[in-house]
Protein backbone atom coordinates (compact mmCIF):
# COMPACT_ATOMS: atom_id res chain seq x y z
CA UNK A 1 0.00 0.00 0.00
CA UNK A 2 1.37 3.54 -0.27
CA UNK A 3 -0.34 7.15 0.09
CA UNK A 4 -1.82 9.17 -2.57
CA UNK A 5 -2.85 12.28 -3.13
CA UNK A 6 -6.38 12.89 -0.98
CA UNK A 7 -7.62 15.65 -3.54
CA UNK A 8 -6.60 18.22 -5.84
CA UNK A 9 -4.52 21.25 -4.33
CA UNK A 10 -2.91 24.14 -6.03
CA UNK A 11 0.32 26.50 -4.64
CA UNK A 12 1.89 29.32 -5.92
CA UNK A 13 5.34 30.52 -5.74
CA UNK A 14 7.50 33.81 -7.32
CA UNK A 15 11.08 33.50 -8.41
CA UNK A 16 12.77 36.84 -10.06
CA UNK A 17 9.28 37.74 -11.02
CA UNK A 18 8.30 34.47 -12.66
CA UNK A 19 4.55 33.33 -11.23
CA UNK A 20 5.25 29.25 -10.68
CA UNK A 21 1.88 28.03 -10.15
CA UNK A 22 1.86 24.18 -9.06
CA UNK A 23 -1.28 21.91 -9.28
CA UNK A 24 -1.50 18.26 -8.06
CA UNK A 25 -3.76 15.69 -8.30
CA UNK A 26 -4.97 11.98 -7.65
CA UNK A 27 -4.45 10.46 -11.21
CA UNK A 28 -5.21 6.63 -11.08
CA UNK A 29 -4.37 6.10 -14.69
CA UNK A 30 -2.14 7.44 -17.75
CA UNK A 31 -5.22 8.51 -19.35
CA UNK A 32 -6.49 10.60 -16.35
CA UNK A 33 -2.92 11.90 -15.81
CA UNK A 34 -3.48 12.98 -19.47
CA UNK A 35 -6.62 14.47 -19.06
CA UNK A 36 -5.18 16.53 -15.80
CA UNK A 37 -2.45 17.73 -17.84
CA UNK A 38 -4.82 18.89 -21.06
CA UNK A 39 -7.47 20.68 -18.37
CA UNK A 40 -4.06 22.72 -17.11
CA UNK A 41 -3.08 23.31 -20.63
CA UNK A 42 -6.59 25.04 -21.53
CA UNK A 43 -7.03 26.81 -18.02
CA UNK A 44 -3.26 28.48 -18.52
CA UNK A 45 -3.70 28.75 -22.20
CA UNK A 46 -1.54 32.06 -22.22
CA UNK A 47 1.21 30.56 -19.76
CA UNK A 48 4.83 30.29 -20.46
CA UNK A 49 5.07 26.88 -20.17
CA UNK A 50 3.08 24.04 -18.37
CA UNK A 51 5.14 21.24 -17.05
CA UNK A 52 3.67 18.47 -16.18
CA UNK A 53 4.94 15.04 -14.55
CA UNK A 54 3.28 11.80 -13.05
CA UNK A 55 4.02 8.74 -11.38
CA UNK A 56 0.61 6.14 -11.74
CA UNK A 57 1.16 3.44 -9.68
CA UNK A 58 3.00 2.73 -6.40
CA UNK A 59 5.99 1.34 -5.21
CA UNK A 60 7.76 -1.19 -7.71
CA UNK A 61 5.24 -0.69 -10.58
CA UNK A 62 5.32 2.79 -11.76
CA UNK A 63 4.82 4.49 -14.42
CA UNK A 64 6.76 8.13 -14.74
CA UNK A 65 6.74 10.52 -17.25
CA UNK A 66 8.20 14.01 -17.07
CA UNK A 67 8.10 16.88 -19.65
CA UNK A 68 9.84 20.58 -19.80
CA UNK A 69 7.56 21.75 -21.93
CA UNK A 70 10.05 24.10 -23.54
CA UNK A 71 12.15 24.79 -20.90
CA UNK A 72 15.87 24.17 -21.30
CA UNK A 73 16.18 20.22 -21.21
CA UNK A 74 16.61 19.05 -18.05
CA UNK A 75 15.30 22.02 -15.61
CA UNK A 76 11.80 21.42 -15.41
CA UNK A 77 10.54 18.32 -15.77
CA UNK A 78 13.20 16.12 -14.73
CA UNK A 79 13.14 17.85 -11.24
CA UNK A 80 9.42 18.28 -10.65
CA UNK A 81 9.72 14.34 -10.96
CA UNK A 82 12.50 14.24 -8.75
CA UNK A 83 9.90 15.80 -5.62
CA UNK A 84 7.14 13.52 -6.62
CA UNK A 85 9.47 10.45 -6.24
CA UNK A 86 11.12 11.72 -2.84
CA UNK A 87 6.97 12.03 -1.67
CA UNK A 88 6.75 8.49 -1.86
CA UNK A 89 3.08 9.38 -3.40
CA UNK A 90 1.97 6.76 -5.93
CA UNK A 91 -1.34 7.84 -7.89
CA UNK A 92 0.14 11.56 -8.60
CA UNK A 93 -0.22 13.88 -11.24
CA UNK A 94 1.28 17.62 -11.20
CA UNK A 95 1.55 20.43 -13.46
CA UNK A 96 3.71 23.50 -12.70
CA UNK A 97 2.88 26.64 -15.02
CA UNK A 98 4.90 29.30 -15.49
CA UNK A 99 4.36 32.67 -16.25
CA UNK A 100 7.67 34.64 -17.39
CA UNK A 101 8.44 37.70 -15.31
CA UNK A 102 11.38 39.00 -17.35
CA UNK A 103 14.19 38.14 -15.34
CA UNK A 104 15.86 34.76 -16.77
CA UNK A 105 16.84 32.46 -13.81
CA UNK A 106 19.56 30.13 -16.39
CA UNK A 107 19.72 26.46 -15.49
CA UNK A 108 20.28 26.57 -12.37
CA UNK A 109 17.42 28.80 -11.18
CA UNK A 110 15.12 27.12 -13.00
CA UNK A 111 15.85 23.77 -11.43
CA UNK A 112 15.73 25.16 -7.91
CA UNK A 113 12.12 27.29 -9.36
CA UNK A 114 10.46 24.01 -10.15
CA UNK A 115 11.73 22.05 -7.46
CA UNK A 116 10.64 24.54 -5.01
CA UNK A 117 7.27 24.87 -6.57
CA UNK A 118 6.85 21.20 -6.52
CA UNK A 119 7.87 20.40 -2.98
CA UNK A 120 5.35 23.89 -1.92
CA UNK A 121 2.68 21.41 -3.15
CA UNK A 122 3.54 18.13 -2.06
CA UNK A 123 4.19 19.28 1.51
CA UNK A 124 0.78 20.38 1.94
CA UNK A 125 -1.52 17.71 0.28
CA UNK A 126 -3.20 15.50 2.08
CA UNK A 127 -2.70 12.44 2.14
CA UNK A 128 -5.15 9.22 1.13
CA UNK A 129 -4.95 5.39 1.04
CA UNK A 130 -7.11 3.17 -1.36
CA UNK A 131 -8.87 0.41 0.64
CA UNK A 132 -11.81 -1.86 -0.27
CA UNK A 133 -14.68 -0.51 1.90
CA UNK A 134 -18.04 -1.73 2.25
CA UNK A 135 -21.44 0.43 2.29
CA UNK A 136 -24.43 -1.19 4.77
CA UNK A 137 -28.07 -0.10 5.00
CA UNK A 138 -29.36 -0.40 8.63
CA UNK A 139 -32.59 0.84 10.29
CA UNK A 140 -32.39 1.93 13.39
CA UNK A 141 -34.81 3.07 16.62
CA UNK A 142 -34.32 7.14 17.06
CA UNK A 143 -33.77 6.15 20.70
CA UNK A 144 -30.34 3.86 19.16
CA UNK A 145 -29.56 6.45 16.61
CA UNK A 146 -26.72 8.59 18.57
CA UNK A 147 -25.11 6.03 20.14
CA UNK A 148 -25.00 3.95 16.57
CA UNK A 149 -23.43 7.43 15.30
CA UNK A 150 -21.07 7.19 18.11
CA UNK A 151 -20.34 3.54 17.10
CA UNK A 152 -19.88 4.78 13.92
CA UNK A 153 -17.00 6.76 14.73
CA UNK A 154 -15.71 4.95 17.35
CA UNK A 155 -14.90 1.98 14.23
CA UNK A 156 -13.64 4.52 11.78
CA UNK A 157 -16.67 4.30 10.13
CA UNK A 158 -18.44 7.43 7.57
CA UNK A 159 -22.18 8.13 7.69
CA UNK A 160 -23.59 9.04 3.94
CA UNK A 161 -26.69 9.60 4.23
CA UNK A 162 -29.28 9.30 6.93
CA UNK A 163 -33.29 8.94 5.83
CA UNK A 164 -35.86 9.77 8.91
CA UNK A 165 -38.98 8.04 8.61
CA UNK A 166 -40.49 5.64 11.35
CA UNK A 167 -37.29 4.72 12.08
CA UNK A 168 -33.90 6.47 10.64
CA UNK A 169 -32.36 4.49 8.04
CA UNK A 170 -28.63 5.37 7.87
CA UNK A 171 -26.39 4.40 4.65
CA UNK A 172 -22.53 3.91 6.01
CA UNK A 173 -19.07 3.13 4.97
CA UNK A 174 -16.49 0.80 6.65
CA UNK A 175 -13.02 -0.45 5.77
CA UNK A 176 -13.76 -3.75 5.09
CA UNK A 177 -11.31 -4.86 8.36
CA UNK A 178 -13.78 -3.02 10.38
CA UNK A 179 -17.10 -4.58 9.62
CA UNK A 180 -17.03 -7.75 11.48
CA UNK A 181 -16.24 -5.77 14.91
CA UNK A 182 -18.70 -2.74 14.37
CA UNK A 183 -21.57 -5.66 13.62
CA UNK A 184 -20.78 -7.17 16.71
CA UNK A 185 -20.33 -3.91 18.71
CA UNK A 186 -24.31 -2.96 17.06
CA UNK A 187 -25.31 -6.36 18.06
CA UNK A 188 -24.96 -5.88 21.11
CA UNK A 189 -25.94 -2.07 21.41
CA UNK A 190 -29.49 -3.56 20.22
CA UNK A 191 -30.03 -6.61 21.82
CA UNK A 192 -29.68 -8.68 18.64
CA UNK A 193 -32.46 -6.45 16.52
CA UNK A 194 -30.17 -4.15 14.54
CA UNK A 195 -28.82 -5.89 11.62
CA UNK A 196 -26.88 -4.45 8.68
CA UNK A 197 -27.75 -5.31 4.65
CA UNK A 198 -24.59 -5.36 2.67
CA UNK A 199 -25.45 -2.51 -0.46
CA UNK A 200 -22.03 -2.84 -2.33
CA UNK A 201 -17.88 -3.52 -1.64
CA UNK A 202 -15.69 -1.02 -3.81
CA UNK A 203 -12.15 0.48 -3.37
CA UNK A 204 -12.39 3.93 -1.97
CA UNK A 205 -10.19 6.96 -0.90
CA UNK A 206 -9.23 7.01 3.06
CA UNK A 207 -7.89 10.10 4.56
CA UNK A 208 -4.95 9.36 6.60
CA UNK A 209 -4.39 11.31 9.83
Amino acid sequence: MYPVPAKEIRREIVVGGSRFIATLVPAFSVDEAKAFIARMKSEFNDASHNVPAYLIGGGNSVTAHASDDGEPSGTAGRPALAVLRGSALGDVALVITRYFGGTKLGTGGLVRAYTQAAQAVVLDVPRAQKVMAHTLLLAAPYSLLERIRLLVTEYKGEILDEDFAADVTMTIRFGVEKLASFEEALLELSAGKITVELMETSEILLKLD
